[in-house]
């Protein structure tokens, strides 16, 4: 059996008997064959190799995952995502070239892979893909409506790629929560224009919209960053705060209250407790 490590603990950590946070504990099955230590982040690479010397001693021991460079190939529901997280596409459209993302230089152009069963999608551009592979996810999930669960769009859709036919699939569906990016000012527009089709579908919630909003990197202030957050939420789109770490995980000037001002534009619940 393969035992999987990964260096934190997140919603989508797998939970079963083979998956691990951390070093080893004093109890292990005994079946383990080979350990993998998974890593999404850059600046887990350091924790990587502290674990790989402890995790080596049990079984042959590899590192490998996104922020090591890694190509996705084929997914797995369950083996380096909790069972409900699915993709079932890797790589974005060549026409974007976000700064602080590296699924192009690691994934490339959008490839298409076998559809998988869940509930949560996390496609690098799900709407990149062609029509057809979109229908089938659709009807994919469908399927999980169908069984009682709810479904999710926390991998974020593209915003400038949203169509009327997008609208009404995802208004016949339901889902919980569909998250768009706004890091830029262009994404921004985009987010604005997807916002009027949804309007005139008569599907439009804060509490399904929700949109990425980069904060905290080189040149960010915090008024800046308030204002862009702001900006989302006036548009009746949730904003969730994303906080910029360097390649060592370094929070860029953390003393000017870049958490604190995370942790506020984070949770609906807080942003809309207080007043605008």
């Amino acid at each position: 059996m393969i035992a999987r490590v990964f260096p934190r603990r997140t919603n989508a950590t797998p939970d079963d008997e083979y998956s691990f946070v951390g070093f080893p504990p004093a109890k292990l099955p005994e079946d383990i064959e080979e350990v993998h230590i998974s890593l999404s982040f850059t600046y887990d690479l350091g924790e990587a190799e502290r674990l790989y010397e402890a995790w080596s001693k049990i079984a042959p021991c590899s590192i490998g995952g996104p922020a090591t460079g890694q190509r996705g190939e084929e997914f797995i529901p369950g083996k380096y995502l909790k069972k409900g997280y699915v993709i079932t596409s890797r790589g974005c459209n060549s026409r974007n070239s976000c700064w602080f993302c590296s699924v192009q230089s690691r994934e490339g152009t959008v490839r298409e892979l076998p559809i998988r069963e869940g509930i949560n999608v996390l496609d690098d551009n799900l709407l990149a893909c062609s029509d057809a592979h979109i229908k089938e996810v659709f009807r994919m999930l469908e399927g999980q409506k169908r069984h009682g669960r709810r479904t999710f769009f926390t991998g974020g859709l593209e915003a400038a790629r949203i169509r009327k036919w997008h609208i009404e699939l995802l208004k016949h569906l339901r889902p919980k929560e569909i998250f768009f990016g706004c890091d830029t000012e262009e994404k921004f527009h985009h987010l604005h224009e997807a916002l009027k089709l949804f309007r005139e579908a008569e599907y439009a919630s804060r509490n399904t919209l929700r949109a990425y909003v980069l904060i905290g990197y080189p040149g960010d202030t915090l008024e800046d960053a308030e204002r862009r957050l702001q900006r989302v939420k006036d548009l009746g789109v949730c904003p969730m705060a994303m906080l910029y770490r360097d390649s060592s995980g370094t929070v860029i000037e953390p003393e000017r209250g870049w958490k604190r001002l995370q942790r506020l534009w984070a949770r609906p619940a807080l942003i809309y407790r207080r007043k605008d």
